[in-house]
C-alpha cells in the first residue's frame, strides 16, 4: 500500500513541489520515498512494505527502461499472472504485483486492466511517447484525484498532494459541498475543491500532449438473478467466500482482521480458520456505548481460538476530529471509529482484512427492509397517483417546517417515504435523509447567496438518476444494492476506510469485495437475500452451520457512533465555540438561525439527523481552514 504522484509540466521546479507532495501523504508509505525526473514529467512514490519486502522499490521499469510505473494497492492473482508473462518471454527483476502490471501493460496495453484482481490505483508512465497512463481499480477502493488546465497535469493519491502545487487554486466548489451536506459524500466525480477531481473507479486516463482522455473499462453486471436452488447457491457462496479470503492472504508481513463480532468479519475469520491459517489476529474496538461488541467478537475468537486484542475508549469526539478531517480531506461523521481503530491496530500489524461490502451484495442494511416489502407497490403504482403523493409530500413539508417543531422531523421524512412510493430512487433518498427534494429547506439550511451559488443540475437526485435508469427493469431492491455499490460504498464508506487505516500507515483490504464475489452475489435471486424480511437471509443460512448461533441470529449494529450520545458530550460545546453568529455570517454558507435552533434544543434522540448535520458543518469549518487557507 502506498501513495503515489506526478506532475507532467514545463519550465517549472517540479522536484521541489513534488517533496511538498510527498510530505504531506507520508503516512501513505513510510517505508520509503522516491523522486523520478524524465523531462517533463516527475513521478513520486511512497512505500508501505507489504509484498517483495527487499526489491519492490518504485519506479519499477521493463526490460528496456521504455515504461515505468508507480503503484499503490496490491494485486491478488499477481503470481498466476506472473507465470503468464513469463511464458511469454518477459524478464523480471523482482517479485512484485508492480512489475506484474508494468509487463502485463507492455503485453496487452489497456485490456490488461481485465485480468487484474485487487485493489489498485497506478501511473505509466511511456519514456518515448512522454505520455501517462492512469487506472484505478473496478469499485474505487485506492483514491486517485488529477487536476488539468493547459499548462500541467498532476495526480495524486490526495488532494492535499496536488494543493501543493502553487498553481493550483483553492476554490470552493459548492455543488461538491451542496452533496456533502445532503449525502455525507460527494456521488460525482468533483471533490470539494474547483477543477480537482477524482478519476471515477473502472476508469483509466491517458495524457500526451496537452491532452487528456479518459475511459470506462469495466461494469457492474445488471441484476440477472439465477436459477440455482437456495443449496445450489449457499454451495457457491462457501466457495466465492474461500477463494476470496484465500487471495486477500497474500503477504510478505503479518495480516489481522477487524473483528466486529458481526457477521461478515466473523465469517472472514471463519474462512480464515478453515484455509488453516496457522496464527489469526483479531482485533476489536469499542467506546463504552451500547453499540460496542467486545461480547460478541468474543465469542468468535474463542471459537476460532484467534489471538484476540480489545482496546475500549471512552470517545470525547472533537479531540482528534480535525485531524481525521485533515486525512478524510471532507467532512464526515463516521471517521473517528476508523482512526482509532487503525492506531490500535497498527501497532501488531501492517495489514488488516475488514468486513465492508457483505451488506451491499447480501442486503444487509436495515433500509433495505424498509424497500423490499414495497417491491410490487414501486413498480405498479399509477401515474396520476404519484403525482397526488408528491403533492401531498410538498404540502406535509410546508406544514411541518414552518412550525419549526424540529423533533417532529423524523415522522414527517417518514410520511414522506411513504408518499415516494412509486419512485424508487426518491423513495430510497428520503430513507438516506437526502432533503433537496423540498425546495422550502433550502432557505432554512442556507443563505441566499449561497443558494444562488449552485448550479441548476445541483440537485442530488441528477447523480442517482442514471444508476437507477441502467436497472430499471429489476426489482426496486435490486436497484438499490445496484446503486448502492456504485454510490454509498464507493464514495463514503470505501473513502473512510481508506483514509482512516492509512492514516496510521495500515493497509486494509476487503474480501467482500473480490470481484467474482460480488459478480456472484449479484446473480442471486432477491427473495434468497431478503425472506420473511430477514436480511441477509442466504447468507445467514450459508454461515448458520460454521458459526455459533449469536452471531448468526444477531441484530445488524454497524460499526458507528451515535450522534445523539456525542451532542451530550462534547459536540454542542465545540459547536457553540466555533459556530458562532460572526463565524457563520462571515463565511456566508449556513443559516446560523438554524444551526442555533439546533444546538439550544434540549437533547432529543429523534434529532439524530440535526447532530449529523451538525457534526458535517462543524467538520467543514475545520476543513476550509486546512484546506482554503494556504499557510
Amino acid at each position: 500500500m502506498c501513495g503515489i504522484a506526478g506532475i507532467a509540466e514545463r519550465d517549472i521546479a517540479r522536484k521541489d513541489i513534488m517533496s511538498k507532495m510527498l510530505r504531506v501523504m507520508h503516512h501513505r508509505g513510510p517505508d520509503h520515498q522516491a523522486i523520478y525526473d524524465h523531462h517533463n514529467t516527475t513521478l513520486g512514490h511512497l512505500r508501505l512494505s507489504i509484498i517483495d519486502l527487499s526489491t519492490g522499490d518504485q519506479p519499477v521499469y521493463n526490460e528496456d527502461r521504455s515504461l515505468c510505473i508507480i503503484y499503490n494497492g496490491e494485486l491478488y492473482n499477481y503470481r498466476e499472472l506472473h507465470k503468464e508473462l513469463e511464458a511469454k518471454g518477459h524478464v523480471f527483476t523482482t517479485k512484485s504485483d508492480t512489475e506484474v502490471i508494468l509487463h502485463g501493460y507492455e503485453e496487452y496495453g489497456p485490456s490488461i486492466l481485465d485480468r487484474l484482481n485487487g485493489m489498485f490505483a497506478f501511473a505509466i508512465y511511456n519514456h518515448q511517447t512522454e505520455s501517462l497512463f492512469l487506472a484505478r481499480d473496478h469499485f474505487g477502493i485506492k483514491p486517485l484525484h488529477y487536476y488539468h488546465d493547459p499548462n500541467r497535469f498532476i495526480f495524486s493519491s490526495e488532494i492535499k498532494g496536488i494543493l501543493q502545487h502553487p498553481a493550483v487554486s483553492r476554490e470552493l466548489n459548492p455543488n461538491a459541498l451542496h452533496q456533502q451536506i445532503n449525502l455525507r459524500y460527494n456521488q460525482s466525480r468533483e471533490t470539494l475543491i474547483k477543477k480537482i477531481f477524482r478519476l471515477p473507479p473502472a476508469h483509466y486516463l491517458i495524457f500526451q500532449n496537452d491532452h487528456l482522455e479518459i475511459k470506462k473499462y469495466w461494469s457492474l453486471g445488471l441484476p440477472k438473478p439465477n436459477t440455482n436452488s437456495e443449496s445450489e447457491n449457499i454451495e457457491q457462496l462457501h466457495h466465492h467466500l474461500k477463494q476470496a479470503v484465500s487471495r486477500q492472504l497474500v503477504s510478505d508481513v503479518p495480516i489481522g482482521v477487524y473483528l466486529s463480532g458481526g457477521m461478515d468479519s466473523s465469517t472472514i475469520v471463519q474462512k480464515m480458520s478453515e484455509l488453516q491459517v496457522p496464527e489469526i489476529n483479531t482485533f476489536t474496538l469499542g467506546f463504552n456505548e451500547p453499540t460496542d461488541e467486545f461480547s460478541d467478537a468474543s465469542i468468535i475468537a474463542k471459537h476460532f481460538g484467534t489471538h484476540h486484542r480489545t482496546l475500549a475508549l471512552s470517545l470525547n469526539p472533537m479531540t482528534d476530529f480535525k485531524e481525521t478531517i485533515w486525512h478524510a480531506e471532507e467532512p464526515k461523521i463516521n471517521l473517528l471509529q476508523g482512526f482509532n481503530m487503525s492506531e490500535f491496530v497498527s501497532k501488531h500489524v501492517k495489514v488488516v482484512l475488514g468486513g465492508l461490502g457483505g451488506d451491499e451484495i447480501f442486503a444487509g442494511y436495515d433500509i433495505h427492509k424498509f424497500i423490499y416489502p414495497t417491491n410490487r407497490l414501486q413498480k405498479n403504482t399509477p401515474g396520476w397517483l404519484k403525482k397526488i403523493m408528491r403533492w401531498k409530500s410538498d404540502f406535509i413539508f410546508k406544514i411541518q417546517n414552518s412550525s419549526r417543531t424540529i423533533t417532529f422531523d423524523e415522522y414527517r421524512r417518514g410520511v414522506q417515504m411513504l408518499l415516494a412510493i412509486g419512485a424508487i430512487e426518491r423513495y430510497y433518498l428520503i430513507i438516506r435523509n437526502v432533503w433537496d427534494f423540498d425546495q422550502g429547506f433550502y432557505k432554512t439550511i442556507y443563505q441566499k447567496d449561497f443558494i444562488n451559488r449552485l448550479s441548476k443540475d445541483h440537485q442530488v437526485i441528477n447523480s442517482f438518476l442514471p444508476l437507477f435508469e441502467k436497472v430499471k427493469e429489476a426489482s426496486p431492491l435490486d436497484q438499490v444494492l445496484f446503486a448502492e455499490i456504485q454510490s454509498k460504498m464507493v464514495n463514503d464508506y470505501l473513502l473512510v476506510e481508506d483514509r482512516m487505516s492509512m492514516s496510521h500507515s495500515v493497509e486494509e483490504r476487503v474480501p467482500f469485495l473480490d470481484i467474482d464475489l460480488v459478480n456472484f452475489a449479484m446473480s442471486i435471486p432477491i427473495e434468497q437475500k431478503i425472506k420473511n424480511n430477514q436480511t441477509k437471509y442466504i447468507f445467514r443460512k450459508a454461515m448458520e452451520e460454521r458459526l455459533p448461533p449469536r452471531i448468526t441470529q444477531k441484530k445488524k449494529w454497524g460499526f458507528t457512533v451515535n450522534p445523539y450520545l456525542q451532542f451530550k458530550k462534547d459536540l454542542k460545546v465545540e459547536s457553540e465555540r466555533m459556530l458562532t453568529k460572526e463565524f457563520i455570517n462571515k463565511q456566508g454558507i449556513f443559516n446560523y438561525n438554524y444551526l442555533k435552533e439546533i444546538i439550544d434544543h434540549r437533547p432529543n434522540k429523534r434529532m439524530r439527523w440535526h447532530y449529523n448535520y451538525l457534526w458535517v458543518v462543524l467538520g467543514f469549518a475545520h476543513w476550509e481552514e486546512l484546506f482554503l487557507d494556504k499557510e
